[in-house]
């Protein structure tokens, strides 16, 4: 049995703006509270969430990458012990123009039952993606929630 979390907005962008916006480390850092995917975006490269001072949260591997509409993640939560033994998530985004808006779903997967690692993204998901809506329509990405 699967553990699924899936989120949708709508953004009044470009997919290539809002790709670049969730691949390129430069921003990331702005709407994800300091943190970057650090990776190449190669099939089968290594990937990682990696905060400003350094510390290493989430490691993986680019599984697929179709620019600027879609990449999938394998991903490891690596600073929580209970999350971490959960092993191994899916992490899709995929982005599809719509008129004037760009659809975002992001869609987080693991193959166990009543996963603790779905229930902690199912938090910060929505504070990181509204965060990045905020980014690409204002110009400023979203203060930190003090739930996040």
């Amino acid at each position: 049995m699967n553990s699924n979390f899936v989120y949708v907005t709508y953004i009044r962008t470009t997919p290539e703006k809002a790709w670049e916006a969730l691949t390129k480390p430069e921003f990331t850092r702005q709407f994800w509270f300091g943190i970057a995917q650090e990776t190449t975006w190669q099939p089968g490269a290594e990937w990682k969430l990696v905060g400003s001072e350094g510390k290493v949260y989430d490691t993986g591997e680019v599984l697929e990458r179709e620019p600027p509409h879609r990449y999938v993640v394998k991903w490891r939560n690596e600073f929580r012990p209970e999350l971490k033994d959960e092993g191994y998530s899916r992490c899709t985004m995929e982005l599809v123009q719509e008129g004037e808006l760009v659809k975002l779903t992001c869609t987080h997967t693991i193959e166990r039952e009543n996963s603790k690692l779905i229930g902690a993204v199912s938090g910060g998901w929505p504070a990181v993606l509204s965060s990045l809506k905020s980014l690409l329509e204002t110009g400023k990405p979203l203060p930190r929630p003090t739930t996040c």
